[in-house]
Order: C-alpha cells, then sequence, then structure tokens
C-alpha cells in the first residue's frame, strides 16, 4: 500500500487514518471510498478475467490479498504492493480476485506535510564538515559511523509509529528471494519486549548514538568518555547477537548493520584513542548530555504513542459517526422542507435529483466556509448535484450596502457564466467589498428586480430557517450532530440513494 500510496501522490498518514475509519473498514468499497475522498476519482469492478485484456495499463487489482497497483508492459505485469514483483498473464489471473478499481491519477491531491528529515541531514553536513576541518581522520570517520548509527535508529524509531522506511525495506531485501528476510527483520524489530519506560531495546540505540555523536565533536578532550561506552557497547552486542541467533533464530540485516558500526567504533578507540586523559568537567557534562538525549527520546516516544492512541480511538469513533445508515436516519428525522422557487441562484445539473439548498446571508462570518464545501461539492460532482443559494434578504430591514450587493449579485447571476457568479461569491467572503463586486457586475447602475430573492427569503423565515448558515438536502435539514464538514463523506451514498432522491 506505501507504493501505491506513493504512486498516486497522496498523504500516507491521512490516507490510513481516513481509510480506517471508514465504516466498512477493511472493506473494497472502504478503499475506494478513501481513494475518492483523497482525491483519486476512481470506479471499482467485479470484472471476469476473460475481459482483463481490455483493462487500462495501470489499474488496482487484489493480488495474493492484498491491494495492489498493476502495470502492464507486454505480456508482463508488474506488481506493486508490500514488495515489487513481475508476474505474467497466468499468474496474475491465477494470483487474483476479480475485484478490479480504475483510477483517474491525475486528480489525485496531496496534502504538504512537514518534515523534520531535511533540519536532520542539515546537522549531519555540519557535523561531517566541522569534523573533516577541525578533527583527524580517525576522528572524522568516527563521526560519520555515529551519523550512520543515528540515521539507522531513526528509521527504526519511526518504523514504530508505522511510518514505513524505504532504507529499511532495501537493506532488509524486498523481493521474493530475501522474504524470509524480510519478516526476520520486522519480527526482530517490531517484536522486541524490552520495556524500560516504555522504551524499546532499539530507542536506546537511537538514545547511545545521539549521545556518542555531540561528544565526538568534542574529540580528542572527550575522548576517555568515548572510549568507555565504545566498550560498553560489547554488552549491547552480544545481547543483540544472542537473541537473533538463540532466541528468534533469525538474522536481521538491520540489527547486524548497527553492530558493524558499534564494532568499527569500537575497533578506532582501541587503535587510535591511545591517550586518553581523565576529564571531571567532561564527565558531568557528558553525563547531562545522556541525560537530556534519554528525556528528548522518551519525551518524543511517549507523545508519539499518545498520539497513536487518539488516532485509533478516533478512527473507530468516526467509523460509527460515518455510518450512512445513522446519518440518514438523523437526516429524515428532520420535517422535509418545500420550496415554490429552486430557480434563483441556482447552480450545478438543473436535472440532477440531489439538490442541496444553502441558507445564507452575505454578512455571515461563519457562511464562508459552508459556501466554499458548496463549491468544492460542484466541482468534484458537477453532474450529480444542483445547489441553491437562498439568501436571507428583507428589504425594510437592509441597509443600502446589502441591497446594492444583493442587486450585483442578480446581475451576474442573470449576465454571466454560472462559474464567474460562483467566483464571485468566494470572492466577496474573501474580500468583503462591496465596491469590487460593483466592479465585477460591471458597475451597473440600474438595481436589478429582487422580488424573487425577497420571496424566497420570506418562504426561509415561514420554514423557521432564520439563522445562518443551514444546508438542506432534498428539502431536509443536515443534521445538527454532524459537522457541515461531514457532508463529504456522505455525498456518494446521497447520490444513489432512491428514498432521498425520489
Amino acid at each position: 500500500m506505501d507504493k501505491l500510496i506513493n504512486y498516486l501522490k497522496l498523504d500516507k498518514q491521512e490516507f490510513l487514518f481516513q481509510f480506517n475509519s471508514h465504516p466498512n473498514y477493511p472493506s473494497a468499497l472502504a478503499f475506494s471510498d478513501t481513494l475518492n475522498f483523497m482525491g483519486a476519482r476512481n470506479d471499482a469492478y467485479e470484472l471476469d478475467k476473460e475481459y482483463w485484456d481490455e483493462l487500462p495499463e495501470e489499474f488496482i487489482a487484489i493480488v495474493d490479498n492484498s491491494f495492489s497497483l498493476v502495470k502492464k508492459t507486454g505480456t508482463q505485469y508488474s506488481i506493486y504492493s508490500d514488495k515489487a514483483k513481475t508476474l505474467n498473464k497466468d499468474e496474475l489471473y491465477k494470483k487474483s480476485t476479480d475485484f478490479i478499481l480504475l483510477f483517474e491519477k491525475e486528480n489525485a491531491k496531496s496534502k504538504s506535510v512537514r518534515s523534520y528529515k531535511p533540519f536532520i541531514y542539515s546537522l549531519f553536513v555540519l557535523i561531517i564538515f566541522y569534523s573533516f576541518i577541525n578533527l583527524a581522520w580517525y576522528e572524522t570517520v568516527f563521526n560519520v559511523l555515529s551519523l550512520v548509527g543515528v540515521y539507522i535508529s531513526l528509521e527504526i524509531f519511526n518504523q514504530k509509529f508505522g511510518n514505513t522506511s524505504a532504507v529499511i525495506g532495501s537493506i532488509c531485501g524486498g523481493d521474493t528471494a530475501t522474504n524470509q528476510t524480510v519478516n526476520s527483520c520486522n519480527k526482530i524489530i517490531n517484536q522486541d519486549k524490552t520495556n524500560i519506560l516504555g522504551l524499546k531495546f532499539s530507542d536506546f540505540s537511537l538514545i547511545y548514538f545521539i549521545g556518542i555523536t555531540v561528544l565526538g565533536l568534542f574529540l580528542p578532550s572527550a575522548s576517555f568518555i568515548i572510549k568507555g561506552f565504545a566498550f560498553a557497547t560489547v554488552i549491547a552486542i552480544g545481547y543483540s547477537v544472542y537473541i537473533q541467533a538463540l532466541v528468534e533464530k533469525a538474522f536481521c540485516r538491520i540489527c547486524l548493520l548497527i553492530i558493524s558500526v558499534l564494532v568499527g567504533q569500537l575497533a578506532i578507540g582501541l587503535l587510535f584513542f591511545s591517550n586518553p586523559y581523565f576529564d571531571i568537567n567532561t564527565i558531568i557534562l557528558s553525563f547531562i548530555l545522556w541525560i537530556s538525549a534519554f528525556s528528548l527520546v522518551l519525551y518524543v516516544n511517549n507523545t508519539l504513542n499518545e498520539k497513536e492512541s487518539l488516532q485509533k480511538s478516533n478512527a473507530k469513533n468516526l467509523r460509527f459517526k460515518r455510518n450512512y445508515d445513522l446519518f440518514k436516519k438523523e437526516l429524515l428525522e428532520n420535517e422535509k422542507i418545500t420550496f415554490t422557487d429552486s430557480e434563483t441562484f441556482s447552480v450545478g445539473n438543473p436535472n440532477s435529483r440531489l439538490n442541496i439548498s444553502i441558507i445564507s446571508n452575505p454578512y455571515c462570518g461563519f457562511c464562508k466556509d459552508a459556501h466554499k464545501i458548496m463549491e468544492n461539492l460542484l466541482e468534484k460532482y458537477p453532474n450529480d448535484i444542483s445547489v441553491q443559494i437562498r439568501f436571507n434578504y428583507s428589504p425594510e430591514n437592509q441597509n443600502e450596502k446589502l441591497t446594492g450587493l444583493i442587486s450585483d449579485f442578480m446581475h451576474i447571476y442573470k449576465n454571466k457564466p454560472e462559474e464567474e457568479f460562483l467566483n464571485t461569491i468566494e470572492y466577496w467572503f474573501e474580500t468583503k467589498d462591496e465596491n469590487k463586486i460593483k466592479q465585477k457586475a460591471g458597475n451597473f447602475s440600474v438595481q436589478e428586480d429582487l422580488s424573487s430573492l425577497i420571496n424566497m427569503s420570506a418562504e426561509n423565515r415561514a420554514a423557521g430557517l432564520n439563522f445562518t448558515p443551514i444546508i438542506l438536502i432534498n428539502g431536509y435539514q443536515f443534521p445538527e450532530k454532524y459537522d457541515r464538514e461531514d457532508i463529504y463523506y456522505f455525498i456518494d451514498e446521497l447520490t444513489e440513494d432512491r428514498e432521498i432522491l425520489h
């Protein structure tokens, strides 16, 4: 799934959260709906194998019980799932179900996520540069090995929280021949039973390498402390080899790489750190450093554990909240409201059976977000819905500015394309500048006939729709128990629900 998410340029954490919180998780329906929600438009089918030759070059299938990206190249098929592999047609058909999902890659949207890695890499470069300028060659090699240890330990640390590491995957191996190696890596890393204040054995690797990296900047004065810790790592090396060889009876390549780094540092310490000297100030500073590194890793670990726990709990709660049957029950509990005017300020497909009405006011601060929701729905479902903007307007209670603004809206709606009318509404909520809206309307001086809008506002008041914004779906008021943004999760079902549509 990682390769598929990366290929579609989706945010992995957001995708997994939406997928896990779907009421039908972990079904193919949940997978398809999540892709749709993330902007990767798709259609799912149960298609007999005899028709698969007519499929496009790229599609999603369930191969070996995993959602997989399938890319057709001549007579061969490249399969991207937990690992990449190549199958011929017969092998693909034998290992796949009839489930097929066709997608539009160009519509997929990715949410930009801040990454700490550029900052970490910058620190690595600075440390290496400082070492080359100020330290002996063997001290520089020692510091480079420390940075290798920090990087690998950090990748393992991140993997605890669902962030799959391409580096660990490439070191452990990713093809069928090395599948046992992959399992060994996961088995040893993920099933580490060490627990000291919530930290695993691999977490102490990160703490050690952070501390030894900082101490390496103070060579040669810190060589006494560094050499002592290098000797102490023999215990950690022995414990790791014992777990792999005798307990798990499988060797982990990434663990062996860390052991190699530690052995390399131990060798450098024995061969080149020949004249260490004792300094009480260095010992005190080292003690403070290790406590700081331990506290930092412990804090980050506990914070991420708490975040992960909250996300899992939230995902389970959202499965209940996003259940369409429950939403529909709440929706239909409200009395249906019928309007006589469905034409004024109506946009979208006029022949659609799903109509969304938004009761709004141009000077309502909360209406901006509600209008944005409507615009997003119109953009995503241009042929499936229609939207009517029902401004609350009463001429006897309004000032000249609002009347002029409503008149400009009416002029643009009647005389310009629908897209320009919607852009004007959006522009108004961004700027709240009546003069700029008048300019968009062409500085039209004659006031438009607002009788239809006045009658529409009277219908709103008669139905008790005085507050704004309010959203109605085919005359049913959007349930108060739900956030307005939740409509995104139900719109696909609403467009196909015959009871609602009729």
